[in-house]
């Protein structure tokens, strides 16, 4: 289908910093309408990495976080970046941090205590939180329970299903849905999209990974992120302007943005 220009976008998770065809890849996401983009840091390297991405770019902004996957490598590397940025406005968020027992690439335990640790210090630099969860909703929703979930936190690339997405809705916490939500097989995450207001609901195409209906096998990028925008405006019955709007405006709070 053809993305209308018009509409304002943002795609707020997406991978940009090993990106060597980025240049492009802004424009191409510009002409689609995508005005502001989040690139999100997995360990030390990669945010720093997206630090500089986000201060050399208007449209690119960072966050800073060690993914479960890494969670081994300890949080004193990712704490140096965090430091080094305080106060810096192009550092928007902690994350993307978790639990991930689908892999399992480190141990639980230590998945467990570096989230518990990403979890404090969003509340220490008053950052939302960006969460990435796998097969783990139950300690997940525990740890955060326990220490506390902070005021902005999101569920990126939301996987869940209905009880799932109420879980985080109850803690006052929004879904980032992804291209996922095009895969046929995703009738658990589809039923959740059309169960939550949309007002608590952002887009993320998780670029260069899930690339949405009708291009899988194709590289994704930000400019496909109106493509999760219309699958989400088919299950809530409104128009594509809507969720448009909603999810744009969310986002522009959520990571404390200006409007392009």
């Amino acid at each position: 289908m053809s993305l209308t220009p018009s509409f304002q976008w943002i795609d707020n998770h997406c991978h940009l910093e090993d990106d060597l065809s980025l240049d492009s890849v802004l424009a191409a996401s510009s002409e689609a309408g995508v005005t502001q983009m989040i690139t999100v840091g997995t360990d030390a390297v990669s945010s720093a990495s997206c630090v500089a991405l986000a201060a050399q770019y208007e449209q690119v902004w960072a966050t800073v976080g060690l993914h479960p996957h890494d969670a081994a490598e300890g949080l004193d590397a990712v704490l140096e970046v965090v430091k080094a940025n305080a106060g810096n406005p192009k550092m928007v968020a902690i994350g993307e941090c978790g639990l991930d027992y689908h892999y399992d690439h480190a141990p639980r335990q230590i998945q467990r205590k570096v989230f518990a640790q990403q979890i404090a210090l969003a509340h220490e630099y008053d950052l939302p939180l960006v969460i990435h969860t796998r097969n783990a909703w139950e300690e997940t929703f525990e740890i955060l329970d326990a220490e506390s979930i902070p005021t902005r936190t999101v569920f990126h690339c939301f996987t869940g299903g209905v009880d799932e997405a109420a879980g985080c809705i109850e803690r006052g916490a929004l879904l980032s849905i992804s291209g996922i939500v095009t895969f046929p097989s995703a009738d658990d995450v589809r039923s959740a999209v059309s169960s939550t207001p949309l007002s608590a609901l952002m887009v993320e195409t998780d670029s260069p990974f899930l690339t949405p209906v009708p291009h899988r096998g194709k590289p994704n990028t930000p400019a496909m992120v109106g493509l999760i925008g219309a699958e989400i405006a088919r299950l809530h019955e409104v128009g594509l302007s809507i969720v448009a709007n909603e999810t744009t405006a969310t986002a522009l709070q959520f990571y404390g943005l200006d409007a392009p």
